[in-house]
């Protein structure tokens, strides 16, 4: 591991229905948060879960510097590193059927402030996502 990667937390995953919750510091969102600073939406789907995972695994790995971790047939986890410094944030996705929406979480393994990458890349995401819904149902 780089100067700059840290470690991989230890809080990753699912348990019992929810991602970790998102620390006191700016350089996290999550859809799970109750807190508007953390807080984001979820991203929401329209498809067959399974053509939605596809979807989204598909706009994932097409984000520069991004590395797809661990994935199963509700949660994928990746991690994406800054172009310049190789800074990683840890950005997790969980499926949920029921509610029809994936939950997300992302967030900086070091420091305080993220300048709002975390956010800005979790909306882009969804952007491309909605894209490839649309074109999916039409």
């Amino acid at each position: 591991m780089g100067i700059f990667t840290g470690n991989r937390p230890n809080n990753l995953g699912v348990r019992d229905g929810k991602l970790a919750p998102c620390p006191n510091t700016p350089n996290c969102v999550s859809s799970q948060s109750t807190d508007a600073s953390h807080k984001v939406e979820p991203l929401n789907y329209t498809s067959a879960p399974e053509v939605a995972l596809t979807q989204l695994k598909q706009v994932i790995s097409s984000l520069p510097k991004t590395n797809i971790v661990t994935e199963t047939d509700s949660y994928i986890y990746a991690e994406f590193t800054s172009a310049i410094v190789g800074f990683v944030d840890d950005v997790e996705f969980y499926l949920d059927r029921d509610a029809q929406v994936f939950h997300v979480r992302s967030a900086s393994r070091l420091g305080k402030s993220d300048l709002g990458v975390n956010r800005k890349r979790i909306e882009t995401i969804r952007a491309q996502f909605q894209e490839l819904q649309v074109q999916n149902s039409a």
